[in-house]
């Protein structure tokens, strides 16, 4: 269990490392956005430092506004979920301030595009391990749960916002560079780990009882248990059917084996739910 944590500590700080240099040698210089608050930080340390001549950095902004969503996390998302979000956006911010702001390359386009790269497989490996970015993540799940729309709804938003304030208060040109770095990242994100996906579980067990405790002490998801009886033993054992999404699929891989590590499970690609995506 030490080592599964560790190793997770240690995607999520490599996941920093990457949307640090991401900033640092690509978007900052050209005046190209990130997606999220990491763009969202940007823009208002742009803002500070060319209308109010006031020098902020991306990195103290991006803390400062993780501050409450982390808050937020705590008690609405998980508190582990939170906990490794919370140390994204603290390595984040750390190589932020340590790592120089260099122009690798005066060719905007050039900028635009690895900038997208590194930050999508920054924010891809963190997300497939089962931790967080923070920020636009956090909100999102929350908002997510209680209107029970999709994810990328959100994150769209968001990142529209972003997009039009670069054209407003700088070049219009900016707008059009921030949204293909905005693409190349959802593109990079979507090739590591789909963010916005569910998935439905279908789990076999003698455990139902323990188990579903247990997931219902880490997510908030319905569960429906089933009588079920084993083809060739006999045994009278229970089916346990739930949706979660992809941001879950870690947690509750890690519950199962905790609990009843000789549970048989089915995880299927849900294209669509109708209805509530809630506790039951």
């Amino acid at each position: 269990m030490f080592l599964v944590e560790a190793r997770r500590i240690v995607i999520v700080i490599f996941g920093a490392v990457l949307n640090a240099l991401s900033l640092n040698f690509f978007l900052i210089s050209a005046n190209v956005y990130a997606s999220g608050f990491t763009g969202a930080a940007q823009l208002f340390a742009s803002i500070f430092n060319d209308f109010l001549g006031i020098g902020l950095s991306t990195g103290i902004i991006l803390f400062v506004l993780n501050i409450p969503v982390a808050i937020l996390g705590w008690y609405k998302v998980g508190k582990g979920f939170t906990i490794y979000s919370v140390v994204s956006v603290a390595f984040t911010t750390i190589f932020l301030e340590v790592l120089p702001v260099v122009a690798l390359s005066e060719d905007i386009i050039l900028n635009a595009v690895f900038g997208g790269v590194l930050a999508g497989t920054g924010v891809g490996v963190t997300l497939k391990h089962g931790a967080s970015t923070g920020g636009m993540d956090i909100v999102a799940m929350v908002l997510s749960r209680m209107k029970d729309r999709p994810i990328g709804t959100y994150f769209l938003t968001l990142n529209a916002v972003i997009i039009a304030m670069a054209g407003i208060l700088y070049e219009p040109e900016n707008a059009l560079y921030t949204l293909l770095t905005l693409y190349v990242t959802t593109r990079v994100i979507d090739a590591l780990h789909t963010r916005h996906e569910k998935v439905t579980a279908m789990i076999i067990t003698h455990k139902a009882e323990e188990l579903q405790k247990a997931i219902h002490d880490t997510m908030v998801r319905g569960i429906t248990i089933l009588p079920a009886k084993g083809a060739y033993t006999r045994d009278d054992k229970s089916m346990m059917y739930l949706v979660v999404t992809r941001y879950e699929l870690y947690d509750l891989e890690r519950i199962i084996g905790e609990v009843d590590p000789n549970a048989f499970t089915n995880i299927v690609q849900t294209t669509g739910i109708f209805g509530y995506f809630r506790r039951d």
